[in-house]
């Protein structure tokens, strides 16, 4: 699932949508490959170095300010906001200069990370995700801890925590939360009106369920207009997993816990509303994103009655029509907990420490709640604040476009996702296992079980060979 492929179907089908919200990227699930110009360039001083510490100057006898490079995978709109408000910064002060080394993506910033780490020429700090924590754990990230608590202002609390979560590693903070993004639940205004459904009633999924099944029609028992569309794959299942409390691990890290009863009656339900009481459905195949677009024509169209979706999805929606609110928990498990992505940044352990120094003071910039508001009002990512809801532009524009309020208070009690160390092998068993279940109609007892079978051989390998 590409970001430039995503991009593309969205421009050709501004036919169907009024774009009134943000024009934002969709970060849904674990692949961000965003198309960039694949160089180094030089914002507010100097011309940019092709890498590492080479380009980057301890400091100056004369002014004692420090150049950084700053690298990130991130192109087009996207990578224009970053530049300027890296202008910004360097403006705003004359202690730092930070340099963007641009990479082609995420996967292009690791490997170039990894050559730059091994041929001791690291830069001062990158943008990664996902953040990985076994590179930390080798000693090519520096631990923040002390930035963080030598720095009365930083606040870490205001940190929403799920975001802050996906930065630990071993109860260090290596990475810090730049933005996020959540999955949310889209409706239609005129269909709960007509049925007499509030959104702000339906804080279960079977308040949900029951709402499905009032707002479903059915003509000569085929459904012809569906109360509820989840997202087709793995994603909203193991949200709605969690949100009953399931886990990927039993306590002592040893025990993939796929066959306990959070994750088959969870995923049980799915599968009844599904295919036996067809109140709901999914679609899935096509190219590329075509699965995700068929969802929102079906709720856009007058097909459905909502659908759940990224945060990213509000700049392709028309919110006189749609309207947005939280993810579900269940009955005894409320609020819901579905996932919340941080795209995070680290400091090299290999940059020199004054060069660390200058980073944190970046990473700071960026994390304040005026900077990480402006960036969610341009982009549509979740900010990583608390506070940022109380930052007058925010306040300003959410009261306009409240459905933007909305993955943020989301996040503030989301699930942080699970990191799979095993090379994909463990996702790739629940993905295999919620085709069968969505697609093939085979219960949630049976694929989870093999889904566990896989996935225990993959982590007792894994373990076998890193612990």
């Amino acid at each position: 699932m590409h970001h430039q492929e995503k991009t593309n179907v969205k421009r050709q089908r501004k036919i169907h949508y009024r774009s009134k919200g943000l024009h934002v990227l969709l970060a849904a699930v674990l692949m961000f490959t965003l198309t960039a110009c694949g160089s180094s360039k030089s914002t507010s001083g100097g011309s940019g170095a092709s890498g590492g510490n080479a380009g980057q100057e301890g400091g100056s006898a004369t002014t004692g300010t420090v150049t950084i490079e700053f690298w990130y995978g991130l192109g087009g709109a996207l990578g224009e906001k970053m530049e300027a408000l890296i202008e910004r910064f360097n403006s705003s002060q004359d202690e730092v200069i930070v340099k963007s080394v641009v990479q082609g993506n995420y996967d292009e910033t690791a490997q170039k990370l990894q050559a730059s780490i091994a041929a001791g020429n690291p830069p001062a700090v990158a943008l990664t995700w996902p953040p990985n924590h076994e590179w930390a754990r080798r000693g090519y990230y520096m631990a923040l801890d002390d930035f963080i608590a030598n720095d009365p202002d930083f606040n870490k609390d205001d940190v929403i925590e799920a975001f802050r979560l996906q930065g630990e590693v071993d109860g260090k903070q290596y990475f810090l939360p730049m933005y996020g993004t959540t999955q949310v639940m889209y409706y239609r205004k005129d269909t709960f009106e007509q049925h007499g459904i509030k959104p702000e009633d339906l804080t279960t999924w079977e308040k949900l369920a029951e709402a499905a099944a009032k707002m479903a029609v059915k003509e000569n028992g085929e459904t012809v207009f569906y109360g509820w569309e989840p997202m087709y794959d793995h994603n909203n299942l193991i949200d709605a997993a969690f949100s009953r409390g399931a886990k990927y691990l039993s306590d002592d890290g040893k025990t993939i816990l796929f066959d306990q009863p959070e994750w088959v009656e969870t995923w049980e339900m799915f599968r009844k509303w599904i295919h036996d009481d067809k109140i709901m459905r999914i679609h899935y195949g096509g190219q590329g994103w075509e699965y995700w677009y068929r969802t929102i024509d079906d709720v856009m169209q007058g097909r459905a009655a909502g659908y759940t979706g990224s945060s990213g999805d509000q700049g392709d929606l028309d919110f006189t029509i749609i309207g947005a609110f939280e993810q579900p928990g269940w009955e005894g498990h409320t609020p819901g907990k579905p996932v919340a992505l941080a795209i995070t940044a680290a400091i090299l352990a290999g940059a020199k420490p004054e060069q660390q120094e200058a980073a944190f003071k970046w990473l700071k910039f960026f994390m304040s709640p005026a900077i990480t508001a402006e960036w969610s009002i341009q982009t549509g990512y979740i900010p990583v604040r608390k506070s940022a809801e109380d930052d007058p532009a925010f306040a300003a524009y959410v009261k306009d476009n409240p459905q933007a309020l909305v993955p943020l208070r989301q996040a503030a009690h989301a699930s942080a996702p699970f990191l799979d160390p095993t090379g994909g092998k463990i996702t790739d068993a629940l993905k295999i296992a919620a085709d069968k279940l969505e697609i093939a109609n085979e219960p949630a007892e049976k694929v989870l079980k093999e889904a566990k079978e896989e996935a225990q051989k993959a982590w007792d390998e894994y373990l076998a060979k890193n612990r």
